[in-house]
């Protein structure tokens, strides 16, 4: 745990290719590789939605891929949507400001009060975790003190993935393997901004269990060390 403060357990989940890429290029979005999910891990992929209190990714996936994240494949209710947006400047008709499951957009305290009134206006809640920028740390907190968020998936892309791990906020990672490499030397990867000197700055994980769902490989870890100073 991060400090002193409360959070959620987080889990990590995305597909990944061979080479460990999330899409085909910069800037394309993640469904066209999660088209070539078996349709068993698309039932998993649902499932897991369905037995979290909030899902979260970041406000670039959301601007790609225009994400819905909620439960459609299987019984049970939609997690909490979570979008870290320090400008609160994510588009206002993005699927996660619809009324199908509740959203909170956390904002940085120099965001555009004009963005935010149009974003409540919306009906999803706006919170303030962060001066300039969102701390994820107060974010986890707030999730967890004020909504009651007990388990949080992250599905979000390297960005996001990075802050969290770099921030001592991911519990887990599950890993949805699929049959391709794709390559690219800017091709965006599981976790991006990471720069280190040594091998002590590596993020260290253990395997806990791994299987095949219909035809795809899927690796579970918990996470050991969890990164560097922040």
């Amino acid at each position: 745990m991060s400090g002193s403060l409360s959070r959620p357990h987080v889990l990590v989940m995305s597909e990944i290719t061979v080479d460990g890429k999330l899409t085909l290029k910069q800037g394309a979005s993640s469904k066209i590789l999660m088209k070539y999910m078996d349709p068993k891990t698309e039932l998993l992929l649902h499932r897991t939605r369905a037995e979290y209190d909030a899902i979260m990714v970041g406000s670039t996936t959301i601007r790609i891929d225009n994400s819905m994240l909620t439960v459609r494949l299987v019984e049970g209710e939609s997690p909490i949507r979570v979008i870290p947006n320090s400008r609160a400047d994510i588009p206002l008709d993005a699927n996660v400001m619809g009324g199908d499951a509740p959203t909170i957009i956390a904002v940085a305290r120099t965001a555009s009060p004009e963005n935010i009134l149009k974003m409540k206006e919306k009906g999803v809640d706006v919170v303030v975790a962060g001066e300039s920028h969102v701390d994820y740390p107060l974010l986890m907190h707030i999730l967890r003190t004020e909504y009651g968020v007990e388990k949080l998936m992250v599905e979000g892309g390297p960005t996001l993935n990075y802050y969290m791990l770099k921030n001592d906020l991911v519990d887990e990672v599950r890993l949805i393997h699929l049959p391709f490499i794709v390559g690219g030397a800017d091709t965006p990867s599981l976790v991006g901004g990471m720069h280190i000197d040594s091998e002590d700055e590596m993020f260290r994980l253990v395997l806990k269990k791994h299987y095949t769902c219909g035809s795809n490989l899927v690796t579970e870890y918990d996470v050991l060390t969890r990164g560097l100073d922040v």
